[in-house]
Protein backbone atom coordinates (compact mmCIF):
# COMPACT_ATOMS: atom_id res chain seq x y z
CA UNK A 1 0.00 0.00 0.00
CA UNK A 2 1.60 2.61 -0.73
CA UNK A 3 1.79 6.55 0.89
CA UNK A 4 1.93 9.35 -1.10
CA UNK A 5 3.43 12.88 0.61
CA UNK A 6 1.00 15.39 -1.22
CA UNK A 7 3.58 18.26 -0.47
CA UNK A 8 6.18 16.62 -2.74
CA UNK A 9 3.32 16.18 -5.07
CA UNK A 10 3.89 17.94 -8.83
CA UNK A 11 2.05 21.44 -8.89
CA UNK A 12 0.89 22.64 -12.10
CA UNK A 13 -0.95 26.18 -12.78
CA UNK A 14 -3.24 27.21 -15.51
CA UNK A 15 -4.66 30.74 -14.95
CA UNK A 16 -5.93 31.49 -11.47
CA UNK A 17 -6.20 27.72 -10.70
CA UNK A 18 -2.84 25.81 -9.12
CA UNK A 19 -3.40 21.68 -9.75
CA UNK A 20 -2.42 18.45 -7.99
CA UNK A 21 -3.59 15.09 -9.23
CA UNK A 22 -2.54 13.07 -5.71
CA UNK A 23 -3.41 9.76 -7.41
CA UNK A 24 -4.15 8.81 -10.76
CA UNK A 25 -3.22 6.95 -13.75
CA UNK A 26 -0.13 8.49 -14.80
CA UNK A 27 2.18 8.41 -11.53
CA UNK A 28 0.31 5.71 -9.61
CA UNK A 29 -1.36 3.14 -12.32
CA UNK A 30 -4.82 3.40 -11.15
CA UNK A 31 -7.19 2.93 -13.99
CA UNK A 32 -10.49 4.31 -12.91
CA UNK A 33 -10.18 6.85 -10.99
CA UNK A 34 -8.16 9.75 -9.98
CA UNK A 35 -8.13 12.27 -7.12
CA UNK A 36 -7.42 15.93 -7.77
CA UNK A 37 -6.49 18.94 -5.12
CA UNK A 38 -7.14 22.60 -6.82
CA UNK A 39 -6.64 26.18 -5.11
CA UNK A 40 -8.38 28.63 -7.27
CA UNK A 41 -8.11 32.26 -6.88
CA UNK A 42 -10.17 35.00 -6.22
CA UNK A 43 -12.60 35.50 -8.79
CA UNK A 44 -11.42 32.92 -11.48
CA UNK A 45 -12.50 29.42 -12.07
CA UNK A 46 -12.43 26.56 -14.22
CA UNK A 47 -13.37 26.61 -17.53
CA UNK A 48 -16.46 25.75 -19.56
CA UNK A 49 -15.95 21.51 -19.45
CA UNK A 50 -17.18 18.40 -19.54
CA UNK A 51 -15.39 14.37 -18.91
CA UNK A 52 -16.68 11.20 -19.91
CA UNK A 53 -17.17 10.66 -15.91
CA UNK A 54 -19.03 11.38 -12.85
CA UNK A 55 -17.16 13.98 -10.34
CA UNK A 56 -17.24 14.63 -6.75
CA UNK A 57 -15.99 17.55 -5.64
CA UNK A 58 -15.30 18.91 -1.75
CA UNK A 59 -15.38 22.31 -1.47
CA UNK A 60 -12.83 23.35 1.45
CA UNK A 61 -12.54 27.07 1.89
CA UNK A 62 -14.09 29.64 -0.09
CA UNK A 63 -17.63 30.65 -1.67
CA UNK A 64 -18.40 29.12 -5.34
CA UNK A 65 -20.96 29.51 -8.15
CA UNK A 66 -21.35 25.80 -10.38
CA UNK A 67 -22.82 26.18 -13.66
CA UNK A 68 -23.77 22.46 -14.37
CA UNK A 69 -26.11 22.17 -17.75
CA UNK A 70 -27.45 25.77 -17.21
CA UNK A 71 -27.85 25.34 -13.93
CA UNK A 72 -26.18 27.94 -11.76
CA UNK A 73 -25.90 27.01 -7.88
CA UNK A 74 -24.17 29.20 -5.31
CA UNK A 75 -22.75 27.72 -1.77
CA UNK A 76 -19.65 28.01 0.63
CA UNK A 77 -16.71 25.74 2.16
CA UNK A 78 -18.06 22.19 3.77
CA UNK A 79 -19.97 21.24 0.61
CA UNK A 80 -19.98 18.38 -1.50
CA UNK A 81 -20.83 18.81 -5.17
CA UNK A 82 -21.71 16.00 -7.70
CA UNK A 83 -21.17 16.45 -11.24
CA UNK A 84 -23.21 14.02 -13.27
CA UNK A 85 -21.16 11.98 -16.48
CA UNK A 86 -20.86 14.14 -19.83
CA UNK A 87 -22.48 16.98 -17.89
CA UNK A 88 -21.34 20.52 -18.92
CA UNK A 89 -20.16 22.28 -15.93
CA UNK A 90 -18.16 25.33 -14.72
CA UNK A 91 -16.81 26.25 -11.38
CA UNK A 92 -15.85 29.76 -10.09
CA UNK A 93 -14.51 31.29 -7.02
CA UNK A 94 -16.74 34.37 -6.09
CA UNK A 95 -15.00 35.13 -2.87
CA UNK A 96 -12.30 37.41 -2.33
CA UNK A 97 -10.08 34.46 -0.56
CA UNK A 98 -8.76 31.19 -2.74
CA UNK A 99 -11.12 28.21 -2.80
CA UNK A 100 -9.15 24.61 -2.05
CA UNK A 101 -11.09 21.83 -3.23
CA UNK A 102 -10.92 17.87 -3.81
CA UNK A 103 -12.44 16.24 -6.67
CA UNK A 104 -12.86 12.41 -6.98
CA UNK A 105 -13.04 11.36 -10.48
CA UNK A 106 -14.54 8.22 -11.74
CA UNK A 107 -11.90 7.95 -15.04
CA UNK A 108 -8.04 7.53 -15.66
CA UNK A 109 -6.80 9.07 -17.19
CA UNK A 110 -9.34 11.99 -16.99
CA UNK A 111 -9.92 13.16 -20.21
CA UNK A 112 -11.79 16.70 -20.51
CA UNK A 113 -13.32 18.30 -23.12
CA UNK A 114 -15.34 21.69 -24.09
CA UNK A 115 -18.72 22.00 -24.24
CA UNK A 116 -18.90 20.92 -27.67
CA UNK A 117 -17.17 17.71 -27.69
CA UNK A 118 -13.41 19.28 -28.94
CA UNK A 119 -10.73 17.61 -26.35
CA UNK A 120 -8.68 20.06 -24.07
CA UNK A 121 -5.33 19.77 -23.02
CA UNK A 122 -4.56 20.04 -19.43
CA UNK A 123 -0.82 20.46 -18.49
CA UNK A 124 -0.92 17.65 -15.89
CA UNK A 125 -1.66 15.11 -18.54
Amino acid sequence: MPVIDNSKVDKFEIPGIVHQTLAGHKKDGLGSVEVWRQTIAPHTGTPMHRHDCEEVIVILSGRARLTVNGVVSEFGADSTIIVPRNAVHQLDNIADEPMLLFSALGMAPVRVAAPDGAPMALPWD
